[in-house]
C-alpha cells in the first residue's frame, strides 16, 4: 500500500501539552476526533494525565468526587498482592478493574496546515459527573449542518458508557447526557440523514457470554436509539480476530460508506483497517479488510505508554486521498495519508 506517514510524526507528543493543573503530568496526547472548520483542521485530543509521584512502590491514581467538583487522588501500595499492577492503564483485583491509573479529559488544537497543531491550554471537556468519574475518553465528531456533534466514552465504576456533546466553534460546549449506558463504546454518527433517519455504530462489550464487535442503531432525534444489529463480528484469526470497534466517523464515497474500524488480535496489537458499507442501508456490509490497512510499524507506534497500537478516531477524505489522524502507543498523535483506491484494495 502507498501509505504515507508524515515526516513530522508524531505531530503531537506529551511533552506539547500543558497539564490541566500543576501537581499532574501528561502521560498521553491521543485518539483524537477530527473536524474542518473553515480554514481550520480541529482535533479533539484526548489527554490522559495522573498525579506526579516520586515514590517508585506506589501508584497515584486520580477520579472525580461524587459531586463533579473536585478530582481525588488515591494511593496504591504496588507491593500490595491483592491488587494486579500488570497492565499500566489500570489496576485490577480478581480479575476485575478497580480503577483507571490516570484521569482523560478533551482538548481543542488548531491548524491551517492539517500537521502543525496549536493546542489550547485548557480542557474543553472535562469530566464533571459520577459516570464521567474515571474520565472521558475518544471522542469522535460528526457534522451535520453547522453544529458538531461529539460522542466520548465516559468511565466510571459503573462502566463505560456514552456521552454526547455538541458545539459550533469547539470554544463552547453543551452537553446533551449519556447516549447510551454502559457497557458500550467506540460509538460515531453517521454525517448525514439516511432515509429521513440518524444513524450510528456502536459497540456494547458483553461480561456475560458473547464477544467486542460492532451494531448499528437508528434515530429519529439523535436522542432516542432502537433497532440495534449486528454489524460486523470478529474474523476466525488474523488481525481483527481478538477485538474490534469503530474508528473514524464514516466517510461517504461512490461505492457505498467507508468506515474505518480498529481491530486487536490475540497479542493486543491493534492495527487500522477498513469495511464498506451500503449507502441506503448501512446495516448492510458489502466489503470488509482482509488485512490492515494500517499497522503499527514505525517506532513511536510500537514503543509508548501501551505499545503495538495504531487507533484513529478521525479522518478526512481530501481529492481521493484519506488522511487519517490516530493515536499511536496510546502517547502521540500521528497522521498518515492513504489513496483511496489503495484502501479499497484491501476488501473483499
Amino acid at each position: 500500500m502507498n501509505i504515507k506517514r508524515s515526516a513530522q510524526n508524531p505531530i503531537i507528543r506529551v511533552e506539547d501539552v500543558v497539564p490541566s493543573r500543576p501537581d499532574f503530568r501528561v502521560l498521553g496526547v491521543f485518539n483524537a476526533g477530527v473536524a474542518q472548520l473553515r480554514d481550520e483542521i480541529i482535533l479533539l485530543l484526548r489527554i490522559s494525565e495522573a498525579p506526579v509521584s516520586d515514590k517508585a512502590d506506589e501508584v497515584l491514581v486520580p477520579l472525580l468526587n461524587e459531586a463533579g467538583t473536585d478530582v481525588l487522588v488515591e494511593c496504591y501500595d504496588k507491593s500490595d498482592p491483592s491488587y494486579d499492577f500488570s497492565d499500566s492503564r489500570f489496576i485490577a483485583k480478581d480479575g476485575r478493574t478497580v480503577m483507571l491509573t490516570s484521569l482523560s479529559h478533551l482538548r481543542v488544537a488548531r491548524s491551517k496546515d492539517g500537521v502543525h497543531f496549536d493546542i489550547e491550554p485548557q480542557p474543553a471537556l472535562f469530566p464533571e459527573s459520577a459516570l464521567e468519574a474515571w474520565g472521558i475518553e475518544d471522542p469522535r465528531v460528526t457534522q451535520l449542518g453547522d453544529i458538531y456533534y461529539i460522542t466520548y466514552s465516559a468511565a466510571s465504576a459503573h462502566g463505560v458508557g456514552v456521552g454526547l456533546a455538541e458545539t459550533r466553534d469547539f470554544r463552547t460546549f453543551k452537553r446533551r447526557g449519556l447516549m447510551l449506558a454502559p457497557e458500550n463504546k467506540d460509538v460515531m454518527i453517521f454525517p448525514e440523514k439516511i432515509n429521513g433517519k440518524y444513524y450510528a455504530l456502536h459497540r456494547p462489550v458483553p461480561k456475560s457470554f458473547g464477544s467486542p464487535e460492532m451494531w448499528i442503531a437508528e434515530s429519529p432525534d439523535l436522542d432516542h436509539w432502537g433497532n440495534h444489529r449486528l454489524l460486523m463480528g470478529l474474523s476466525e484469526q488474523g488481525w481483527d480476530s481478538a477485538r474490534m470497534g469503530g474508528g473514524a466517523v464514516p466517510i461517504r464515497t461512490e461505492r457505498g460508506w467507508l468506515v474505518l474500524y480498529h481491530g486487536a488480535d490475540s497479542t493486543h496489537r491493534y492495527c487500522m483497517g477498513a469495511a464498506l458499507l451500503d449507502l441506503e442501508s448501512p446495516s448492510k456490509v458489502i466489503a470488509r479488510s482482509r488485512f490492515p490497512v494500517l499497522e503499527p510499524e514505525a517506532a513511536y507506534e510500537v514503543n509508548g505508554f501501551f505499545g503495538k497500537v495504531v487507533f484513529s478516531c478521525g479522518a478526512l477524505l481530501w481529492d481521493q486521498t484519506v488522511r487519517m489522524y490516530y493515536g499511536a502507543a496510546d502517547e502521540v498523535m500521528a497522521v498518515v495519508d492513504i489513496p483511496l483506491e489503495d484502501i479499497f484494495n484491501t476488501l473483499s
